[in-house]
Protein backbone atom coordinates (compact mmCIF):
# COMPACT_ATOMS: atom_id res chain seq x y z
CA UNK A 1 0.00 0.00 0.00
CA UNK A 2 1.47 3.36 -1.03
CA UNK A 3 1.68 6.48 1.16
CA UNK A 4 -0.87 8.19 -1.08
CA UNK A 5 -3.32 5.32 -0.67
CA UNK A 6 -2.77 5.25 3.10
CA UNK A 7 -3.45 8.98 3.34
CA UNK A 8 -6.67 8.57 1.37
CA UNK A 9 -7.66 5.64 3.58
CA UNK A 10 -7.00 7.44 6.86
CA UNK A 11 -8.83 10.53 5.63
CA UNK A 12 -11.89 8.48 4.71
CA UNK A 13 -11.86 6.85 8.16
CA UNK A 14 -11.58 10.22 9.91
CA UNK A 15 -8.01 9.61 11.06
CA UNK A 16 -5.14 12.08 10.86
CA UNK A 17 -3.44 11.69 7.45
CA UNK A 18 -0.09 13.28 8.18
CA UNK A 19 3.42 11.94 8.59
CA UNK A 20 5.43 9.03 7.20
CA UNK A 21 4.06 5.67 6.06
CA UNK A 22 4.70 4.29 9.55
CA UNK A 23 2.80 7.19 11.11
CA UNK A 24 -0.16 6.66 8.79
CA UNK A 25 -0.41 2.92 9.47
CA UNK A 26 0.05 3.54 13.19
CA UNK A 27 -2.82 6.02 13.16
CA UNK A 28 -4.99 3.53 11.29
CA UNK A 29 -4.14 0.77 13.77
CA UNK A 30 -4.87 3.05 16.72
CA UNK A 31 -8.29 3.81 15.25
CA UNK A 32 -9.00 0.06 15.42
CA UNK A 33 -7.88 -0.14 19.04
CA UNK A 34 -4.56 -1.87 18.35
CA UNK A 35 -1.65 -1.76 20.77
CA UNK A 36 1.42 0.12 19.65
CA UNK A 37 4.19 -2.45 20.10
CA UNK A 38 4.17 -5.97 18.77
CA UNK A 39 6.09 -9.22 19.10
CA UNK A 40 9.76 -9.31 18.24
CA UNK A 41 10.25 -5.55 18.49
CA UNK A 42 7.87 -4.72 15.61
CA UNK A 43 5.77 -1.59 15.95
CA UNK A 44 2.10 -1.26 15.07
CA UNK A 45 3.03 0.97 12.18
CA UNK A 46 4.63 -1.86 10.20
CA UNK A 47 2.72 -3.16 7.21
CA UNK A 48 3.36 -6.88 7.00
CA UNK A 49 2.38 -9.73 4.71
CA UNK A 50 0.44 -12.70 6.18
CA UNK A 51 3.65 -14.74 6.34
CA UNK A 52 5.51 -12.16 8.44
CA UNK A 53 5.40 -11.68 12.21
CA UNK A 54 1.94 -10.42 13.24
CA UNK A 55 1.27 -7.68 15.78
CA UNK A 56 -0.69 -7.53 19.04
CA UNK A 57 -4.06 -6.12 19.93
CA UNK A 58 -5.17 -4.84 23.36
CA UNK A 59 -8.35 -6.88 23.47
CA UNK A 60 -6.61 -10.17 22.65
CA UNK A 61 -8.67 -10.53 19.48
CA UNK A 62 -7.34 -10.30 15.95
CA UNK A 63 -8.01 -7.75 13.27
CA UNK A 64 -7.41 -8.04 9.56
CA UNK A 65 -7.43 -5.01 7.31
CA UNK A 66 -7.46 -5.75 3.59
CA UNK A 67 -7.08 -3.34 0.73
CA UNK A 68 -8.89 -4.44 -2.41
CA UNK A 69 -7.78 -2.45 -5.43
CA UNK A 70 -11.23 -2.01 -6.94
CA UNK A 71 -13.81 0.67 -6.23
CA UNK A 72 -16.73 -0.44 -4.09
CA UNK A 73 -19.16 0.76 -1.48
CA UNK A 74 -17.84 0.54 2.06
CA UNK A 75 -19.22 0.81 5.54
CA UNK A 76 -16.38 1.56 7.94
CA UNK A 77 -16.82 0.97 11.63
CA UNK A 78 -14.75 2.15 14.60
CA UNK A 79 -14.75 0.69 18.15
CA UNK A 80 -17.18 3.47 19.21
CA UNK A 81 -19.67 2.02 16.66
CA UNK A 82 -19.78 5.26 14.62
CA UNK A 83 -20.50 4.51 10.98
CA UNK A 84 -19.86 6.39 7.76
CA UNK A 85 -20.80 5.36 4.24
CA UNK A 86 -18.68 6.38 1.28
CA UNK A 87 -17.45 5.34 -2.16
CA UNK A 88 -13.76 4.51 -2.00
CA UNK A 89 -11.18 1.76 -2.32
CA UNK A 90 -12.54 -1.22 -0.41
CA UNK A 91 -11.58 -1.78 3.22
CA UNK A 92 -12.60 -4.83 5.21
CA UNK A 93 -12.10 -4.90 8.96
CA UNK A 94 -12.92 -8.14 10.70
CA UNK A 95 -12.81 -8.74 14.42
CA UNK A 96 -13.16 -12.27 15.74
CA UNK A 97 -14.09 -12.62 19.38
CA UNK A 98 -14.37 -15.93 21.22
CA UNK A 99 -17.50 -17.12 19.47
CA UNK A 100 -18.71 -14.08 17.55
CA UNK A 101 -17.78 -12.47 14.28
CA UNK A 102 -18.26 -8.88 13.12
CA UNK A 103 -17.79 -8.33 9.42
CA UNK A 104 -17.48 -4.68 8.52
CA UNK A 105 -18.12 -3.61 4.91
CA UNK A 106 -18.96 -5.28 1.86
CA UNK A 107 -16.75 -5.15 -1.22
CA UNK A 108 -18.13 -5.95 -4.67
CA UNK A 109 -14.95 -6.99 -6.46
CA UNK A 110 -11.41 -7.86 -5.57
CA UNK A 111 -8.35 -8.01 -7.81
CA UNK A 112 -5.34 -7.62 -5.57
CA UNK A 113 -4.85 -7.13 -1.84
CA UNK A 114 -2.35 -6.31 0.83
CA UNK A 115 -3.05 -7.47 4.36
CA UNK A 116 -2.30 -5.83 7.66
CA UNK A 117 -2.44 -8.54 10.31
CA UNK A 118 -2.84 -8.06 14.03
CA UNK A 119 -2.44 -11.09 16.27
CA UNK A 120 -4.01 -11.40 19.70
CA UNK A 121 -2.56 -13.17 22.72
CA UNK A 122 -4.82 -16.22 22.93
CA UNK A 123 -5.79 -18.69 20.18
CA UNK A 124 -9.42 -18.70 21.26
CA UNK A 125 -9.62 -14.98 20.53
CA UNK A 126 -9.78 -15.84 16.83
CA UNK A 127 -6.48 -15.22 15.15
CA UNK A 128 -5.73 -14.56 11.54
CA UNK A 129 -5.84 -17.93 9.73
CA UNK A 130 -2.30 -17.48 8.43
CA UNK A 131 -0.91 -17.57 11.97
CA UNK A 132 -3.62 -19.14 14.10
CA UNK A 133 -3.04 -22.60 15.54
CA UNK A 134 -6.82 -23.11 15.32
CA UNK A 135 -7.69 -21.64 11.90
CA UNK A 136 -11.08 -23.37 11.81
CA UNK A 137 -12.26 -20.92 14.50
CA UNK A 138 -11.97 -18.06 11.98
CA UNK A 139 -14.92 -17.34 9.71
CA UNK A 140 -13.57 -17.72 6.18
CA UNK A 141 -16.29 -17.47 3.58
CA UNK A 142 -16.64 -15.30 0.50
CA UNK A 143 -20.39 -14.93 0.87
CA UNK A 144 -21.18 -15.04 4.60
CA UNK A 145 -24.78 -14.68 5.73
CA UNK A 146 -26.09 -12.98 8.84
CA UNK A 147 -25.82 -15.25 11.87
CA UNK A 148 -23.14 -17.56 10.47
CA UNK A 149 -20.35 -18.31 12.92
CA UNK A 150 -17.11 -20.33 12.65
CA UNK A 151 -16.80 -23.81 14.10
CA UNK A 152 -15.15 -24.26 17.47
CA UNK A 153 -15.49 -27.83 18.76
CA UNK A 154 -14.09 -26.79 22.14
CA UNK A 155 -17.17 -24.70 22.85
CA UNK A 156 -19.85 -26.17 20.58
CA UNK A 157 -19.92 -29.81 21.62
CA UNK A 158 -22.45 -30.93 24.25
CA UNK A 159 -21.36 -32.23 27.66
CA UNK A 160 -20.37 -35.92 27.72
CA UNK A 161 -23.06 -38.46 28.43
CA UNK A 162 -23.19 -39.97 31.89
CA UNK A 163 -21.31 -43.24 32.30
CA UNK A 164 -24.52 -45.20 32.80
CA UNK A 165 -25.94 -44.07 29.42
CA UNK A 166 -25.55 -46.70 26.71
CA UNK A 167 -24.03 -45.15 23.62
CA UNK A 168 -21.86 -45.94 20.62
CA UNK A 169 -19.15 -43.65 19.28
CA UNK A 170 -18.37 -43.88 15.57
CA UNK A 171 -15.49 -42.12 13.85
CA UNK A 172 -15.17 -41.69 10.10
CA UNK A 173 -12.12 -40.56 8.15
CA UNK A 174 -10.91 -40.22 4.58
CA UNK A 175 -7.23 -41.02 5.16
CA UNK A 176 -6.09 -40.35 1.57
CA UNK A 177 -3.88 -43.44 1.53
CA UNK A 178 -3.56 -45.51 4.68
CA UNK A 179 0.00 -46.72 4.11
CA UNK A 180 1.17 -43.17 3.47
CA UNK A 181 -0.66 -42.01 6.60
CA UNK A 182 1.11 -44.59 8.74
CA UNK A 183 4.57 -44.25 7.18
CA UNK A 184 5.47 -40.97 5.54
CA UNK A 185 3.07 -38.93 7.67
CA UNK A 186 3.96 -40.82 10.83
CA UNK A 187 0.42 -40.90 12.23
CA UNK A 188 -0.67 -43.54 14.71
CA UNK A 189 -4.27 -44.66 14.45
CA UNK A 190 -3.73 -46.21 17.89
CA UNK A 191 -3.16 -42.73 19.31
CA UNK A 192 -6.43 -41.59 17.77
CA UNK A 193 -8.19 -44.52 19.42
CA UNK A 194 -6.65 -43.70 22.79
CA UNK A 195 -7.65 -40.07 22.50
CA UNK A 196 -11.20 -40.59 21.18
CA UNK A 197 -12.04 -44.02 22.63
CA UNK A 198 -14.30 -44.77 19.67
CA UNK A 199 -16.18 -48.03 19.23
CA UNK A 200 -16.13 -48.11 15.44
CA UNK A 201 -13.77 -46.54 12.90
CA UNK A 202 -14.87 -46.11 9.28
CA UNK A 203 -12.20 -45.39 6.68
CA UNK A 204 -12.38 -44.13 3.12
CA UNK A 205 -9.80 -43.82 0.36
CA UNK A 206 -7.48 -46.35 1.99
CA UNK A 207 -5.84 -47.04 -1.42
CA UNK A 208 -5.06 -50.53 -0.18
CA UNK A 209 -4.55 -53.62 -2.28
CA UNK A 210 -5.94 -56.91 -1.04
CA UNK A 211 -2.45 -58.34 -0.55
CA UNK A 212 -1.62 -55.52 1.89
CA UNK A 213 -4.72 -55.70 4.05
CA UNK A 214 -3.71 -58.70 6.17
CA UNK A 215 -0.34 -57.15 6.97
CA UNK A 216 -1.78 -53.83 8.11
CA UNK A 217 -5.05 -54.73 9.76
CA UNK A 218 -3.48 -56.99 12.39
CA UNK A 219 -1.19 -54.22 13.63
CA UNK A 220 -3.38 -51.17 13.11
CA UNK A 221 -5.40 -51.11 16.33
CA UNK A 222 -5.28 -53.04 19.58
CA UNK A 223 -8.63 -54.17 20.94
CA UNK A 224 -10.52 -53.82 17.66
CA UNK A 225 -10.82 -57.40 16.54
CA UNK A 226 -13.52 -56.97 13.90
CA UNK A 227 -12.12 -55.60 10.66
CA UNK A 228 -13.77 -55.49 7.24
CA UNK A 229 -12.04 -54.17 4.12
CA UNK A 230 -12.84 -53.76 0.47
CA UNK A 231 -10.32 -52.76 -2.19
CA UNK A 232 -10.47 -51.59 -5.78
CA UNK A 233 -9.81 -54.39 -8.25
CA UNK A 234 -10.35 -52.34 -11.40
CA UNK A 235 -7.61 -49.87 -10.51
CA UNK A 236 -5.00 -50.90 -7.96
CA UNK A 237 -3.96 -48.53 -5.19
CA UNK A 238 -7.17 -46.54 -5.60
CA UNK A 239 -10.30 -45.86 -3.54
CA UNK A 240 -10.94 -48.53 -0.86
CA UNK A 241 -13.00 -48.51 2.35
CA UNK A 242 -12.99 -50.29 5.70
CA UNK A 243 -14.85 -50.64 8.97
CA UNK A 244 -12.91 -51.53 12.13
CA UNK A 245 -14.94 -52.28 15.24
CA UNK A 246 -14.61 -53.61 18.76
CA UNK A 247 -18.30 -54.53 18.57
CA UNK A 248 -18.98 -57.65 16.55
CA UNK A 249 -21.58 -57.02 13.85
CA UNK A 250 -24.40 -59.36 12.97
CA UNK A 251 -23.60 -59.33 9.25
CA UNK A 252 -21.26 -57.75 6.70
CA UNK A 253 -21.77 -56.82 3.06
CA UNK A 254 -19.39 -55.38 0.49
CA UNK A 255 -20.54 -53.07 -2.29
CA UNK A 256 -24.05 -52.18 -3.44
CA UNK A 257 -24.80 -55.41 -5.24
CA UNK A 258 -24.41 -53.67 -8.61
CA UNK A 259 -21.40 -54.99 -10.58
CA UNK A 260 -20.86 -51.69 -12.39
CA UNK A 261 -20.37 -49.93 -9.05
CA UNK A 262 -18.59 -52.57 -7.02
CA UNK A 263 -15.15 -52.92 -8.62
CA UNK A 264 -13.67 -49.84 -6.92
CA UNK A 265 -14.13 -50.89 -3.28
CA UNK A 266 -16.34 -48.00 -2.28
CA UNK A 267 -18.85 -49.39 0.24
CA UNK A 268 -18.82 -51.63 3.32
CA UNK A 269 -22.02 -52.30 5.29
CA UNK A 270 -22.18 -53.82 8.77
CA UNK A 271 -25.33 -54.70 10.66
CA UNK A 272 -25.60 -54.09 14.40
CA UNK A 273 -28.52 -54.83 16.73
CA UNK A 274 -30.17 -51.43 16.27
CA UNK A 275 -29.06 -50.19 12.83
CA UNK A 276 -27.05 -50.69 9.69
CA UNK A 277 -23.81 -48.75 9.31
CA UNK A 278 -22.37 -47.96 5.89
CA UNK A 279 -19.02 -46.40 5.10
CA UNK A 280 -18.89 -44.99 1.58
CA UNK A 281 -16.43 -43.20 -0.66
CA UNK A 282 -18.64 -41.61 -3.29
CA UNK A 283 -16.97 -41.20 -6.71
CA UNK A 284 -15.49 -37.80 -7.43
CA UNK A 285 -16.87 -36.29 -10.64
CA UNK A 286 -13.27 -35.74 -11.70
CA UNK A 287 -11.34 -33.32 -13.86
CA UNK A 288 -13.57 -31.78 -16.47
CA UNK A 289 -16.54 -33.39 -14.67
CA UNK A 290 -15.98 -36.48 -16.78
CA UNK A 291 -17.79 -38.75 -14.26
CA UNK A 292 -20.53 -36.29 -13.34
CA UNK A 293 -23.28 -38.03 -15.30
CA UNK A 294 -22.33 -41.44 -13.92
CA UNK A 295 -22.17 -40.01 -10.42
CA UNK A 296 -25.57 -38.30 -10.33
CA UNK A 297 -27.63 -40.60 -12.57
CA UNK A 298 -26.25 -43.98 -11.54
CA UNK A 299 -24.11 -44.07 -8.40
CA UNK A 300 -26.09 -41.74 -6.12
CA UNK A 301 -29.36 -43.30 -7.21
CA UNK A 302 -28.11 -46.81 -6.49
CA UNK A 303 -26.75 -45.84 -3.07
CA UNK A 304 -29.95 -44.05 -2.06
CA UNK A 305 -32.10 -46.99 -3.16
CA UNK A 306 -29.82 -49.45 -1.37
CA UNK A 307 -30.15 -47.47 1.87
CA UNK A 308 -33.95 -47.36 1.59
CA UNK A 309 -34.02 -51.11 1.06
CA UNK A 310 -31.94 -51.66 4.21
CA UNK A 311 -34.19 -49.27 6.10
CA UNK A 312 -37.11 -51.64 5.66
CA UNK A 313 -35.42 -53.83 8.32
CA UNK A 314 -33.88 -51.24 10.67
CA UNK A 315 -32.52 -47.68 10.67
CA UNK A 316 -29.49 -46.77 8.55
CA UNK A 317 -26.40 -44.66 9.21
CA UNK A 318 -24.31 -43.58 6.23
CA UNK A 319 -20.91 -42.03 6.81
CA UNK A 320 -17.95 -41.13 4.67
CA UNK A 321 -16.62 -38.83 2.02
CA UNK A 322 -19.74 -38.12 -0.01
CA UNK A 323 -17.87 -35.72 -2.29
CA UNK A 324 -20.50 -32.98 -2.17
CA UNK A 325 -20.62 -29.65 -0.38
CA UNK A 326 -24.39 -29.51 -0.13
CA UNK A 327 -25.04 -25.83 0.58
CA UNK A 328 -23.18 -22.55 0.17
CA UNK A 329 -22.39 -22.57 3.89
CA UNK A 330 -20.42 -25.78 3.28
CA UNK A 331 -17.75 -24.24 1.03
CA UNK A 332 -15.59 -21.16 1.47
CA UNK A 333 -15.99 -19.91 -2.14
CA UNK A 334 -19.35 -20.95 -3.57
CA UNK A 335 -19.36 -18.53 -6.51
CA UNK A 336 -15.90 -19.60 -7.64
CA UNK A 337 -16.72 -23.32 -7.57
CA UNK A 338 -20.04 -23.58 -9.39
CA UNK A 339 -18.52 -25.93 -11.95
CA UNK A 340 -16.05 -27.64 -9.65
CA UNK A 341 -16.48 -31.33 -8.85
CA UNK A 342 -18.28 -31.55 -5.52
CA UNK A 343 -20.25 -28.31 -5.83
CA UNK A 344 -22.04 -28.45 -9.16
CA UNK A 345 -25.79 -27.88 -9.16
CA UNK A 346 -26.22 -31.44 -10.42
CA UNK A 347 -24.34 -32.96 -7.47
CA UNK A 348 -26.07 -30.80 -4.90
CA UNK A 349 -29.50 -31.60 -6.33
CA UNK A 350 -28.61 -35.29 -6.42
CA UNK A 351 -27.54 -35.15 -2.76
CA UNK A 352 -30.91 -33.63 -1.90
CA UNK A 353 -32.94 -36.01 -4.05
CA UNK A 354 -31.23 -39.31 -3.25
CA UNK A 355 -30.50 -38.83 0.45
CA UNK A 356 -32.15 -35.92 2.26
CA UNK A 357 -35.48 -36.10 0.47
CA UNK A 358 -35.58 -39.82 1.19
CA UNK A 359 -35.58 -39.14 4.92
CA UNK A 360 -31.89 -39.23 5.82
CA UNK A 361 -30.75 -36.39 8.06
CA UNK A 362 -27.45 -34.51 7.90
CA UNK A 363 -26.63 -34.75 11.60
CA UNK A 364 -23.96 -32.04 11.73
CA UNK A 365 -26.13 -29.48 9.97
CA UNK A 366 -29.10 -30.33 12.18
CA UNK A 367 -26.97 -29.77 15.29
CA UNK A 368 -25.22 -26.69 13.89
CA UNK A 369 -27.56 -24.96 11.41
CA UNK A 370 -25.53 -21.72 11.17
CA UNK A 371 -21.99 -22.98 11.70
CA UNK A 372 -19.36 -22.68 8.98
CA UNK A 373 -17.29 -25.85 9.31
CA UNK A 374 -15.16 -27.73 6.83
CA UNK A 375 -13.84 -31.30 6.75
CA UNK A 376 -11.58 -31.04 3.68
CA UNK A 377 -8.85 -28.57 2.78
CA UNK A 378 -6.85 -28.91 -0.43
CA UNK A 379 -3.10 -29.19 -0.14
CA UNK A 380 -2.66 -26.46 -2.72
CA UNK A 381 -2.59 -22.83 -1.56
CA UNK A 382 -2.29 -23.80 2.14
CA UNK A 383 -6.01 -24.46 2.32
CA UNK A 384 -5.94 -25.80 5.88
CA UNK A 385 -3.86 -22.92 7.28
CA UNK A 386 -6.15 -20.34 5.73
CA UNK A 387 -9.31 -22.36 6.46
CA UNK A 388 -10.40 -22.31 2.83
CA UNK A 389 -12.20 -25.61 2.91
CA UNK A 390 -15.19 -27.73 1.97
CA UNK A 391 -17.52 -29.89 4.06
CA UNK A 392 -17.54 -33.12 2.07
CA UNK A 393 -17.79 -35.70 4.90
CA UNK A 394 -21.04 -36.60 6.61
CA UNK A 395 -23.04 -38.70 8.98
CA UNK A 396 -26.53 -39.18 7.52
CA UNK A 397 -29.01 -41.09 9.67
CA UNK A 398 -32.55 -42.36 9.27
CA UNK A 399 -35.09 -39.88 10.56
CA UNK A 400 -36.34 -42.50 13.04
CA UNK A 401 -33.12 -42.34 15.08
CA UNK A 402 -32.11 -38.70 14.65
CA UNK A 403 -33.22 -37.87 18.19
CA UNK A 404 -30.79 -40.48 19.50
CA UNK A 405 -27.83 -38.52 18.12
CA UNK A 406 -26.08 -36.95 21.09
CA UNK A 407 -23.25 -35.33 19.16
CA UNK A 408 -22.12 -34.92 15.55
CA UNK A 409 -18.74 -33.25 15.27
CA UNK A 410 -15.52 -32.71 13.30
CA UNK A 411 -11.95 -33.03 14.59
CA UNK A 412 -10.22 -30.28 12.56
CA UNK A 413 -7.03 -30.37 14.64
CA UNK A 414 -6.12 -33.79 13.19
CA UNK A 415 -4.36 -32.87 9.98
CA UNK A 416 -2.56 -36.04 8.87
CA UNK A 417 -4.83 -36.20 5.80
CA UNK A 418 -6.42 -33.54 3.61
CA UNK A 419 -9.66 -34.57 5.35
CA UNK A 420 -10.24 -34.42 9.10
CA UNK A 421 -12.03 -37.18 11.01
CA UNK A 422 -15.63 -36.68 12.07
CA UNK A 423 -17.55 -38.35 14.84
CA UNK A 424 -21.04 -39.40 15.87
CA UNK A 425 -22.18 -40.33 19.35
CA UNK A 426 -25.43 -42.27 19.28
CA UNK A 427 -27.47 -43.13 22.34
CA UNK A 428 -28.66 -46.75 22.27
Amino acid sequence: MTVKELRELTRRMGVSGKGTKKDLVSALMDSLGVEGNGKGGKSSSELVSPSEEPLKRKSGASAVVEQNLESSEVISETPSKKRSRTKQKSIKATTLEENSVSNVKINKTSVQKETLVVKGAAPKAGLCPNENSEPWTVLVHKKPQAGWIPYNPKTMRPPPLSKDTRALKILSWNVNGLKALLKSRGFSVQQLAERENFDVLCLQETKMQEKDVEVIKDTLLDGYTNSFWTCSVSKLGYSGTAIISRVKPLSIKYGLGVPDHDTEGRVVTVEFDDFYLLTAYVPNSGDGLRRLTYRVTEWDTSLGNYMKELEKSKPVILTGDLNCAHQEIDIHDPAGNRRSAGFTNEERESFETNFLSKGFVDTFRKQHPNVVAYSYWGYRHNGRKTNKGWRLDYFLVSESIVEKVHDSYILPDISASDHSPLGLILKL
